[in-house]
């Protein structure tokens, strides 16, 4: 499971500073009254260059970004007065419109803070971000709540029940009116005061909460010799050392802190003990007891989360957030997890029955514990399916899957990818390349991708996709600006990054947020953003393109012969297509479910830890295995709101996914089809949020999604 994040802009946005920070669009240029206005702070100024103008990310300066959030948001602020003082009566042009033209230097400042905060975090930044998250969080309610801007907002959407507008404009005047009915803007005076005052607590605790995990995902690094690498493979060795050379630790081997580090060394390292440290340190994150333990904010986000939803006559945070998803309440999300969670606990006790069985025969005398169970699945999977990960990583180069998602991106959207030449668009790190979009039939413009992967000192961990500038039209056609960031473990000089199969998905996962950028069609900045358990589904049905024959004979090769990954290993990885599916599915269930419950739960006394523990117990959580993302590092949901009660959507968008993936796999030209491709862009991709979500996929499909479809592909007992 990645971790997305989804364009939106300010008109869209939720309380979440990471979403609202590091996903903002460039929507528009400054009114006239400040285009003439001089700046010598970069992070303001207009972007300049080919391609539209870019972000200066090469002029960007640490001491900008306090007066340069400073004085946007004081732009903002004379724009959105500019709006509630106009004389003339609200319409959609003098207010939607309007409104959907200010915010253009925030959303500037936004691009370089989201880099900052996500790419390239110091501990100077962050003292920066933890005195801006409040003053940030007055400045959105300063917006929301403002009384006379949200009445003429009601007097469009008001007017256009009884005379619509286009079907576009409709949808842009319901979503910015159902936005801020959600956050208060109906809310009495002394309401309004205390919703705001949650806001910009809960902004702080955002802050520290994802600062402590970046703090322990640093703090925590274990070192080894050359005498623990066992099992270890030529490539992951020099990644090691390589890391510990860039830690001043020359001549040893390091494990840091995150998923891409700890995982393939859980998997192949014959050192149990230090297996034991390694899973240890990672899934205590946030949970140490120390001046990073997230334990005591958590409670406190929970308490005001309920708190700030009291004051609109919700019972729980669950119902206010869902109201307008795709489950619509969290009867309907827990529906679903209730239906998979026994048959993946089930497939977990069959799991561990075949790991101990081939502990016990070759004579390692262990019960199966949560470090074991990587190693030991890798065993299960030799001796089942003659299946060796590591033989499979000598097939999956870096550089040979970008080439295979572009290949993908062509047949099925019709864009071409292009290498930018050097220094020609400014970038923020070295390692970040970049490549322009265009159309591969007319040769039309599109936009830029960035490409961020490695893992680096301040940068946090998993994989994500944003945008710096997203496609509109109704006030002068702006092209993309899009960037997929990895966390992939940066090879020694010379050696090709090899990487998993499951990280191969991701890289294709995160490529379909890039896709779904790409292929905006919207007019108006609000339909760029999503509804999140839907927004998951198009980036989840790209992995599907990665097994398909086109990709593997022609870019899946052994990174030292060349040769194409030969027949009889194509057939045992797509005949242990389902195996391990108990420890893939019920380690993101058991977050899925926890986060649920969490914010169900009365928060009044709650202990986290005890809570966690205690409800996992009452699931029969299996014990040989914890939860993706333990709560003290739940990032999705505790450093901002983007996933909070709705980290169930990876599975509902999964329906959808298993579902879409037969409607291919039925065509006649298969995963390649043109006529199911056409579909494919002009309802689920095109549209962003333009469209109703469940419409759309019916328009696409003929048809609801079926929930067997999924039970199937995961190898699940189909009802």
């Amino acid at each position: 499971m990645s971790n997305s994040y989804i364009s939106i802009t300010l008109k869209t946005i939720t309380l979440s500073l990471i979403v609202l920070i590091s996903s903002c669009n460039q929507k528009k240029e400054p009114v006239k009254a400040m285009t003439s206005e001089k700046t010598e702070n970069i992070l303001l100024a207009e972007w300049t260059g080919p391609f539209g103008g870019t972000p200066a990310f090469d002029k960007m300066n640490i001491t900008d970004v306090k007066p340069a959030l400073l004085k946007a948001m004081e732009i903002n602020l004379k724009e959105i007065k500019d709006i509630v003082n106009n004389p003339d009566a609200p319409t959609f042009d003098n207010t939607i419109v309007a409104l959907e033209k200010s915010g253009a230097q925030f959303d500037r400042v936004s691009t370089y803070y989201g880099i900052l905060r996500s790419n390239t975090s110091s501990p100077e930044f962050r003292e920066i971000q933890k005195e801006m998250a409040p003053k940030l969080s007055e400045f959105r309610s300063k917006i929301f709540q403002n009384t006379k801007l949200f009445q003429r907002i009601k007097a469009v959407y008001e007017n256009s029940l009884k005379t619509p507008l286009e079907d576009d404009q409709q949808r842009v005047v319901q979503l910015i009116y159902e936005n801020y009915a959600m956050r208060g803007a109906e809310l009495d005076e002394e309401k309004k005061q205390r919703y705001a005052q949650i806001n910009k607590e809960l902004s702080e605790l955002y802050t520290s909460f994802s600062n402590n995990v970046l703090a322990d995902e640093e703090g925590y690094v274990t070192y080894i010799t050359k005498d623990q690498l066992g099992g270890l493979s030529e490539s992951l060795i020099k990644s090691y050392a390589k890391a510990a050379k860039d830690r001043g630790q020359e001549g040893k081997y390091a494990i840091t802190n995150t998923r891409s580090s700890m995982d393939p060394f859980l998997t192949y390292s014959t050192e149990r003990e230090l297996r034991e440290k390694v899973w240890k340190n990672y899934y205590s994150r946030g949970d140490n007891g120390d001046q990073y333990d997230n334990n005591e904010n958590i409670a406190k986000i929970l308490k005001l989360r309920k708190e700030r939803v009291a004051l609109l006559g919700y019972e729980n945070y669950a119902d206010w957030r869902l109201q307008n998803r795709m489950a619509k309440n969290p009867q309907n999300a827990n529906k679903l997890m209730n239906a998979v969670w026994p048959a993946a606990i089930a497939r977990v006790k069959e799991e561990v029955a075949d790991m101990q069985s081939i502990a016990s025969a070759n004579g390692d005398k262990i019960t199966i514990e949560p470090w074991d169970y990587r190693y030991y699945a890798e065993k299960v999977r030799k001796k089942k399916y003659n299946l060796d990960s590591d033989e499979v990583k000598q097939y999956l180069q870096l550089d040979k899957l970008r080439e295979a998602m572009f290949f993908v991106a062509g047949e099925l959207f019709n864009f071409k990818f292009t290498p930018t030449e050097p220094g020609k668009v400014p970038v923020f790190h070295e390692d970040v390349k970049v490549w322009e979009v265009n159309d591969k039939t007319s040769g039309e413009h599109i936009g830029l991708w960035y490409l961020d992967p490695f893992a680096r000192t301040g940068k946090r961990s998993g994989a994500w996709a944003t945008t710096y500038r997203s496609h509109t039209t109704f006030d002068g056609k702006k092209n993309v600006l899009g960037s997929n960031n990895s966390n992939f473990v940066k090879p020694a000089p010379g050696e090709p990054v090899l990487v998993s199969w499951d990280d191969a998905e991701t890289f294709f996962h995160e490529f379909g947020h890039a896709l779904h950028f790409f292929s905006s069609e919207v007019r108006y900045p609000t339909l760029n953003g999503g509804v999140r358990d839907y927004t998951e589904f198009q980036s989840q049905l790209l992995e599907r393109w990665l097994s398909t024959d086109q990709v593997i004979d022609n870019y899946l090769v052994h990174h030292k012969t060349g040769k194409p990954m030969p027949k009889s290993l194509i057939d045992k990885v797509k005949k242990a297509a389902t195996f391990n599916q108990g420890f893939a599915t019920t380690e993101y269930l058991a977050s899925a479910i926890i986060d649920m419950k969490l914010h169900l739960a009365d928060p009044s006394n709650i202990d986290i830890d005890t809570f966690e523990r205690e409800t996992l117990a009452a699931l029969k959580m299996p014990k040989e295995l914890v939860m993706r993302h333990r709560t003290p590092h739940f990032g999705h949901v505790f450093s901002g709101e983007g996933y909070a009660t709705a980290y169930y959507g990876y599975m509902w968008a999964d329906v959808l996914t298993s579902d879409a993936a037969e409607a291919f796999a039925e065509a006649p030209g298969g995963f390649y089809d043109k006529e199911v491709a056409s579909k494919l862009v002009k309802y689920l991709f095109a549209p962003r949020n333009a469209m109703d979500p469940a419409e759309a996929y019916k328009k696409f499909r003929g048809r609801d999604a079926k929930i067997e479809a999924l039970m199937k592909d995961r190898g699940f007992p189909v009802n």
